[in-house]
């Protein structure tokens, strides 16, 4: 059996469509599933069983047996939450323990790590090992995820498959629960459809226009596509970035889903909320040669495909995949 936890969340449902397509049934699925927002995200999914993440860690040390594969998916992702507290119980602790038991008993481990770790790119975006304890994270959430890298790095013990994902920005289907975190894509398109036009965040510096901030935007069906890859192959054990290799503006973002959804592009500018300003991340690229290196070979969609695919076969009907 494969576990997915996180399973109720965006790239974690996301995750157990894409193993059901391929034929896997056999899914224990892991998360809080008191938020009935996320509900959706589940319907019509086949697993074989469902565990609350409270009783999961005693759950797999009793049937360790049964379980093939974890993917670690589960998290708390709010950037703009300052609790330390909160995640070094749900993102650093919580890890630790399913670690161990996945050390202890050899279960082949991919766990979520993030972009945020690399914070203002002061040693750029390669998912290299050496700069891990110089990376320093902007907010609480990418401190959380580089401390658990960095943890896991030192470990003289670890399951004999292991790997964390660090995510750069992903968009697509099911994240329709998020909120404020969801992707500019989906709040793009919900401010289309209430207003007729998209207000992006101003910059506040004066090298960079309005609207070219920039980041690595990846399309969830391609960060699956990668996960799955891990579950079929043997790869280093280590760190991985999962992008795109290419930044693209926050304009261009918006621009793509004007045009999927046949409108001339109507775009404004605000400011920056002072809560995320100072932690604002202006650039992001991730370095992909160390997973191509690894094998992974699989087509990437451009921007223009990623929400082509997203805006018309999804956000507009709000469908779940």
């Amino acid at each position: 059996m494969i576990v997915v936890t996180g399973a109720a969340g965006f790239i974690g449902s996301a995750l157990v469509a894409f193993l059901n397509e391929k034929g896997h049934n056999d899914l224990i699925i892991v998360d809080d599933f008191s938020r009935t927002d996320k509900e959706p995200n589940l319907a019509n999914k086949k697993v074989a069983e469902q565990i609350d993440r409270n009783v999961f860690p005693d759950w797999l040390r009793e049937h360790h047996d049964d379980v093939d594969f974890v993917y670690h998916l589960g998290a708390r992702t709010d950037t703009t939450e300052q609790d330390n507290q909160i995640f070094i119980e749900l993102n650093l602790g919580y890890s630790q323990v399913i670690w161990a038991i996945c050390t202890q008993h050899n279960i082949p481990f991919i766990y979520a790590s993030s972009a945020a770790t690399y914070g203002l790119g002061e040693y750029g975006y390669q998912d290299n090992h050496d700069i891990v304890t110089e990376l320093r994270p902007l907010n609480p959430y990418g401190k959380s995820k580089n401390d658990f890298d960095i943890w896991a790095l030192q470990q003289q013990q670890g399951p004999s498959k292991w790997a964390g994902m660090k995510f750069f920005n992903v968009y697509g289907p099911n994240e329709y629960h998020k909120g404020r975190m969801a992707s500019v894509i989906f709040h793009t398109c919900r401010q289309i459809k209430k207003t007729g036009g998209m207000k992006l965040f101003r910059s506040h510096r004066l090298d960079i226009k309005d609207g070219e901030q920039s980041r690595d935007f990846i399309y969830v069906k391609d960060v699956v596509s990668m996960l799955y890859f891990f579950l079929e192959n043997t790869p280093e054990n280590g760190l991985y970035n999962i992008g795109t290799g290419r930044a693209r503006t926050f304009y261009d973002l918006a621009a793509n889903t004007f045009t999927a959804m046949g409108l001339s592009p109507n775009i404004s500018f605000i400011d920056t909320p002072q809560d995320i300003r100072d932690t604002y991340q202006y650039y992001t690229q991730a370095d992909m040669q160390k997973l191509i290196s690894a094998g992974y070979n699989n087509p990437i969609a451009s921007l223009e495909e990623g929400i082509n695919d997203y805006v018309k076969n999804y956000l507009l009907e709000e469908k779940i995949w």
